[in-house]
């Protein structure tokens, strides 16, 4: 029996353990899945990092692929389902992974990366023929269902968040994160330790390539009934949540605004009574929002600021925020916050400055292969930020007013504006051009093109349409102003907070 599995197998093998909106597993068949299918990772050469990555939307064999990977003993890299083929082969190619893991939205774009990032293993499920792709379904059939080692020595998982540059840079999941133990089997037995695996079902809805929703995966691996949503859909997770019994569940503010704006007799008409813990991350929810879902579904809402390379670094539940309305929280251990200006001297309580990060174990936070990255993120070895501008009250908790770095929170996805800003250098026409994050009533903020064109007839939909053809289509700026100049340096920096501001004003 696999570590995760065995217990529930034994004691309550026909109650349900994992579940989608196609599939229904029992304990004792999610068992029998993940048996075969670690001993059957564990027939495949994967390399000296041990490294496999899933590429898939949500369901069922998501979820059991990353957790046969951790059993197995390999590191899994869950990459972005929305990537095009060339972006996953960067991710393919710079993780070193081995075996290629994926659902049947995305074998053509798989197997197109496979080729140029140099993997020959691929496997897919639900999936007819293709050229070089092996069928999971198969590969299962046809591995052991015997127990498999549980004495292996568990990976963290290698996770990606896009680059200022516009390259994708790999951060291991970090130690707040990852439940540690010599073995599989001990580190099992921590995940069931950990708050988020003390109670269920969880339900997860965003996608199992972001921290958050991982933790519903984590919770699977320690023995936490798991529902499992597709693309989110509001009335679907309120469906789910009364008719899977769930308790606990991880998302972002644009879900709250989703829900929200379903009809108040489509919101009443689902009971939510049973929800014990839903945290919220990705981005800054705005306070009318948070302030209705906790009128909507009571005192459970718990905010997790962090990022994938710090993990969670502050906490506030909605008695805490409902005191201290706007706050991010106070900083857990082993973190403590600090605010310096821009020459990284210490500023008082109630001053705005850059905010850092001491980590007391002295770790901070860490790029994979990139020293230079990783050195920029650092006032000093253990003291890191996450790019924000903040505050911090006098009793502790912590307000973010701005960004210092570029990035832009769009739906609690992270977008990096170099990488569209590349693409629009490509355009013939484009002889300047930036891009900055503005408000946005449900995503909380867009991304938008400020550009100087030498073509006066040049369109908004014309650039924007030539960005998607290049690239990812959320990583693509949604509104374009025509300027006739961007100022910038004698160094040619541009003002990014100079840019913003206009937009953000009132």
């Amino acid at each position: 029996m696999a570590v995760s599995t065995a217990r529930h197998a034994a004691e309550r093998p026909d109650e349900t353990a994992l579940r989608d909106q196609r599939t229904t597993l029992t304990w004792a068949q999610a068992d029998d899945l993940l048996n075969r299918a670690v001993n059957g990772l564990l027939t495949l050469d994967v390399g000296p990092e041990r490294r496999i990555a899933v590429y898939a939307e949500n369901s069922v064999e998501t979820v059991l692929a990353h957790v046969a990977g951790l059993l197995a003993g390999m590191s899994v890299v869950p990459v972005n389902f929305h990537l095009t083929a060339p972006e996953t082969a960067y991710i393919l190619g710079n993780s070193r992974a081995a075996v290629l893991l994926t659902g049947p939205e995305n074998v053509e774009r798989a197997v197109a990366a496979a080729k140029e990032a140099g993997i020959t293993r691929i496997l897919a499920w639900r999936s007819g023929p293709a050229e070089g792709v092996g069928s999971w379904e198969e590969f299962l059939a046809g591995s052991s269902p015997a127990e498999p080692p549980s004495d292996l020595e568990p990976l963290p998982n290698l996770l990606y968040t896009s680059g200022t540059t516009g390259v994708p840079k790999a951060t291991p999941l970090p130690p707040n994160m990852y439940a540690g133990g010599a073995t599989v089997a001990e580190h099992v037995e921590a995940l069931r330790a950990q708050p988020l695996t003390m109670v269920g079902p969880h339900l997860a809805v965003g996608p199992l390539y972001h921290t958050g929703p991982l933790y519903g995966v984590r919770a699977f691996a320690g023995g936490i009934t798991l529902g499992v949503l597709g693309r989110f859909d509001a009335e679907a997770v309120l469906r789910a949540i009364e008719e899977w019994g769930i308790r606990v569940s991880v998302m972002v503010p644009t879900h709250f605004v989703r829900l929200l704006e379903l009809p108040a007799e489509v919101r009443a008409g689902y009971d939510v009574s049973g929800l014990m813990l839903v945290v919220h991350t990705g981005s800054v929810c705005p306070a009318d929002v948070k302030r209705a879902m906790i009128e909507w579904w009571g005192p459970v809402i718990v905010e997790a600021y962090g990022a994938s390379e710090a993990g969670t670094v502050c906490v506030i539940d909605s008695h805490q925020w409902l005191e201290h309305p706007g706050s991010v929280g106070r900083p857990l251990p082993p973190f403590e916050v600090l605010v310096v200006d821009e020459e990284g001297r210490p500023l008082p309580p109630g001053a705005e400055g850059r905010l850092y990060f001491r980590d007391a174990t002295g770790r901070g936070v860490l790029y994979e292969d990139d020293p230079g990255k990783t050195a920029a993120a650092h006032l000093e070895p253990g003291v890191f930020t996450l790019g924000e501008i903040g505050r911090v009250d006098d009793d502790g908790f912590v307000y973010i007013t701005d960004r210092f770095s570029d990035m832009v929170v769009s739906g609690g996805v992270n977008i990096y504006p170099a990488e569209a800003e590349r693409v629009l250098f490509e355009h013939p026409d484009v002889v300047d051009a930036a891009c900055v994050g503005v408000p946005h009533p449900e995503m909380v903020e867009e991304l938008k093109a400020l550009v100087v064109s030498r073509n006066p007839g040049l369109t908004e939909g014309e650039l924007i349409a030539f960005c998607r053809d290049r690239l990812t289509h959320y990583k693509c700026p949604r509104s374009v102003d025509f300027v006739s100049d961007l100022p910038r340096t004698a160094m040619g920096k541009l003002d990014k907070r100079g840019l913003r501001a206009p937009y953000w004003a009132g």
